[in-house]
């Protein structure tokens, strides 16, 4: 009989939702630049955040700042409208 294997749990900033890791997409801040980007694999060295891929979870969690709470730095505008951008791409490509 085979034991099991834990399916590990993250909750999406925009829905507050408990989703499958591998169902999000990360948003990570790299240690060393501080830069902020989408991780599709889940793989990039930082601190990670998640959403569940919906634009309008990606518009709450930017209303509520959760990005910022999340990382505990200012986030710029333009790091929102990339990461909107990227997620609009990735929406379309899958």
């Amino acid at each position: 009989m085979q034991k099991q294997r834990k399916i590990p749990m993250r909750q999406c900033l925009g829905c507050r939702t408990m989703f499958p890791k591998r169902e999000l997409i990360r948003v990570v801040r790299a240690p060393d630049e501080g830069g902020i980007s989408l991780d599709f694999k889940g793989k990039a060295p930082g601190r990670g955040a998640y959403l569940c891929g919906k634009p309008e979870c990606l518009k709450k969690a930017r209303k509520s700042r959760a990005l910022e709470r999340a990382f505990g730095c200012p986030v710029p505008p333009e790091v929102y409208d990339a990461l909107e951008a990227q997620l609009k791409e990735a929406t379309n490509d899958g």
